[in-house]
């Protein structure tokens, strides 16, 4: 029988309970948040006059947590409307309603007793069969279930979530030896497939998976920081994003988790017994972690941690690092290490490692350590964590944002290679490896395999078929590639085509790439794919192309590269094949043009998309103004209709506003409610792109007929010119925000107009190109570009 989860109650609103419960209410299922009543009136209640007895009181804790949820930034619902979706109640007297969920997640607060306590009053109202885990990170599962009915062992496990619960994917499946395998079948394929997690099943261990090699690794370098002589602003420069760590690095990452999370961690793996002399040794806190815990210096929930926001003679704010010798705060300064220098060339980490541990400085030396002692770690924790290696290895990249997980690392430096380093450190690797030639292989269907300790042979990584990795199948089934972009067979007569130019930029040999493919796709193929799997889909067009032409006033070539750029997007959108792109990450400009004109789009939850050309001066120029009018254009029934939905697309271009997850995206235009979808789970995005592009190609795919737009002319103008005069005069805009603005509102409203009128959209398209070469010959726009290009951020000038 099928099971459906229509509705889930969480036990617990804290962080971690609101960050649940937000993301059952992102993929559409209902949820009931409960809490404990409070024990006492607050102040504002008693002067309300309010007592225990009254229902907002009782509910008190559950609705603040819901208020904070709401607020929360970054945001935890993909849009504000879905918190319709949760209900908040208290334990006392809201438990009974368990009787209709479909799952019950605990998260109270980490006490066996209380966990207990709360277990016994769920089976008073649970119904037989109904899910019920936890998500305890540190208290044993097996403990949980005691003195528990044998169906409430049946569908019991643990589920591991991380936080934040929307933006990091693992979540750790932990059965105990009575959950029925076919729950924990089903945990696992509901946590990749609906909540779209990296499920992996852990073992009942101490800390589970991604903590327990985590906090090893962050704990092997508290000890490593004096032992080397560096400081914590060395150690995280060196374990950033240079190693595909995230930019909180180590030191920030602990301020962030907070010391005391970091020190119950270590200290409940070091008590447990469950580590070896040499291992456990480094989950003993060195004397100033305890000093800080002493001092209540836990990171930003006390405001000081490893860092601190200090106020220097001048008044201004600055961070300063904690100095582990002193424990003083200072200024940290900054340290040049030879070896990083040698990696600028090398754009992905996993090819930086091999050069990081050759270095001859103290960068060198804290890599050898690091990684050696990690390497000899990991070796130990199969089969005693998990089975599997590649489980370590995804777990470390969803739990911890590791671009790679250990093993992946060791075989870029060469499993032989990583044994010599493990020695050097004083580590030992476990014998299994030492016959081992390598981790992983991709076999020539392009899927990866990995050795598998126990049989000796190399196996599939299960799950597989639900997607497509293109860095397994870019050797073998590339068809043709240029600097900035390439182009794949998916198989079935879909292709793919990538962009992998600096920051997913659209410049020149991208266009030349698209169009190659779009021909490709129509002589020999069904359907196209346009997606990639770095970091963002597309930050837009090319800047320093822009800016260099318009500098030079080469107005021809500039005008041509527009015109280039428009026609490659009304490609994707008029050829003989069904394209279908794939965003995510940030999908800016020209990259959200590139989605809007797709037959289909395939986002990922997790798409940052928006019009964002005016931060630099300009207007969309790749057709999406012109998209945008044409889009408003059906909405047209009556004149509120018309100005507010006219208003609103304006607004959203003029303020460069991008949308914060892809179901936002609806909301503002840019998605199509009746052909676009969201996947949450990432991973399937490329797979369920080609799957929708060849169902098109099989249902008749016909090429589309170019559609005409109504433009509303000069009355709607004068609406705008209104507007911004307004915004002007109270100081919300520059002066050159309102050029652009204007010139914006004259693209949408189809020019200079003397009634509303049906066009071409190359009608639009003309104007729309004229209009972006007219703000290239504005000095403040090339300041805007120039300042963007240099600082990262937009210039209000």
């Amino acid at each position: 029988m099928k099971r459906r989860i229509k509705h889930v109650t969480v036990l617990g609103s804290g962080i971690m309970g609101s960050g649940i419960a937000a993301h059952f209410a992102n993929i559409g299922v209902q949820v009931l948040l409960l809490d404990i009543v409070p024990f006492e009136l607050t102040e504002a209640e008693q002067k309300k006059g309010l007592t225990k007895e009254d229902k907002v009181v009782r509910n008190r804790i559950a609705a603040e947590n819901f208020v904070k949820l709401q607020k929360s930034s970054p945001a935890l619902l993909y849009t504000p409307k879905f918190a319709e979706r949760i209900t908040v109640g208290n334990f006392d007297d809201d438990l009974e309603k368990i009787k209709k969920t479909d799952w019950i997640i605990e998260v109270v607060v980490e006490r066996l007793d209380i966990k207990k306590s709360v277990y016994e009053k769920i089976e008073q109202f649970r119904k037989p069969g109904t899910l019920v885990s936890s998500n305890t990170s540190g208290i044993p599962i097996h403990f949980l279930i005691e003195g528990r009915s044998d169906d409430f062992k049946k569908y019991f496990a643990g589920t591991h979530f991380f936080n934040p619960v929307r933006y990091l994917p693992l979540l750790e499946i932990i059965p105990t030896p009575e959950t029925d395998p076919e729950i924990v079948k089903f945990y696992m394929e509901y946590g990749a497939k609906f909540l779209g997690k990296a499920t992996v099943e852990a073992k009942d261990t101490p800390a589970f998976i991604a903590n327990r090699i985590g906090v090893f690794s962050m704990m092997n370098l508290l000890h490593e920081v004096q032992n080397l002589g560096l400081n914590v602003s060395d150690i995280d420069k060196l374990t950033g994003p240079v190693i595909g760590r995230p930019k909180s690095a180590t030191f920030r990452t602990a301020d962030v988790v907070g010391l005391d999370t970091l020190v119950m961690v270590a200290n409940g793996v070091s008590q447990s017994g469950a580590e070896a002399n040499d291992f456990n040794d480094v989950f003993k806190l060195p004397k100033y972690i305890q000093t800080m815990v002493d001092n209540k210096w836990l990171g930003s929930k006390t405001e000081q941690g490893f860092y601190k926001k200090v106020k220097n003679a001048e008044g201004k704010s600055e961070i300063q690092g904690l100095n582990l010798d002193t424990m003083e705060y200072e200024l940290q300064g900054k340290s040049d290490f030879p070896t990083l220098e040698l990696t600028k060339s090398i754009d992905k980490p996993i090819d930086r490692f091999k050069v990081l541990i050759g270095g001859k400085d103290k960068a060198g030396e804290l890599y050898r350590k690091s990684f050696g002692a990690l390497f000899a770690y990991v070796s130990h924790k199969v089969p005693e964590i998990s089975d599997e290696l590649y489980k370590i290895d995804d777990a470390m990249r969803a739990g911890f944002g590791w671009e790679n997980g250990p093993f992946e690392i060791w075989d870029a430096v060469g499993v032989q290679k990583g044994i010599e380093l493990a020695k050097d450190a004083g580590y030992e690797v476990s014998d299994w490896v030492k016959n081992v030639a390598t981790f992983y292989k991709v076999n020539d269907e392009g899927q990866s395999i990995y050795f598998d300790k126990n049989s000796g042979n190399y196996n599939n990584i299960p799950g597989q078929e639900s997607f497509i990795i293109l860095d397994n199948i870019r050797k073998n089934k590339t068809l043709w590639s240029n600097s900035g972009s390439s182009i794949q067979d998916l198989g079935d007569g879909i292709i793919n085509f990538e962009i992998h130019s600096k920051m997913n930029s659209l410049g020149g040999e991208v266009l030349d790439g698209l169009n190659r493919a779009i021909d490709l796709a129509e002589k020999e193929y069904d359907g196209l794919v346009i997606g990639n799997q770095g970091a963002n889909f597309s930050v837009g067009a090319n800047l320093a192309m822009i800016l260099m032409m318009a500098i030079d006033q080469d107005w021809d070539d500039l005008n041509m590269a527009i015109a280039y750029f428009q026609k490659s997007m009304m490609r994707v959108r008029y050829s003989s094949i069904p394209v279908v792109v794939a965003p995510h990450g940030m999908t800016l400009g020209g990259g959200c043009e590139m989605t809007m004109h797709a037959d289909r789009v395939v986002a990922a939850a997790e798409t940052y998309i928006g019009l964002v050309e005016t931060g630099v001066g300009v207007i969309p120029g790749g057709g999406g103004t012109k998209e945008m009018a044409l889009r408003v254009s059906r909405e047209f029934h009556s004149d509120d209709v018309k100005n507010n939905r006219l208003r609103d697309m304006f607004m959203n271009i003029a303020m460069g506003k991008v949308a914060t997850s892809a179901y936002e995206a609806y909301d503002m235009g840019i998605l199509e409610n009746h052909k676009d979808i969201v996947v949450v789970n990432k991973n399937r995005q490329i797979k369920t792109a080609k799957m929708l592009a060849l169902s098109l190609a099989e249902h008749g795919y016909t090429q589309p007929i170019e559609q005409k737009v109504k433009v509303l002319g000069r009355d709607a103008l004068g609406m705008f010119l209104v507007g911004t005069d307004q915004m002007l005069t109270g100081k919300y805009i520059s002066e050159h925000d309102k050029l652009i603005a204007d010139k914006l509102a004259n693209v949408l409203v189809g020019g200079n107009l003397s009634e509303p009128t049906i066009v071409t959209e190359q009608y639009l398209l003309n104007l729309e190109r004229e209009t972006f070469l007219q703000l290239c010959g504005e000095r403040k726009t090339l300041e805007r570009i120039q300042f963007m290009l240099t600082k990262g951020k937009p210039l209000r000038n």
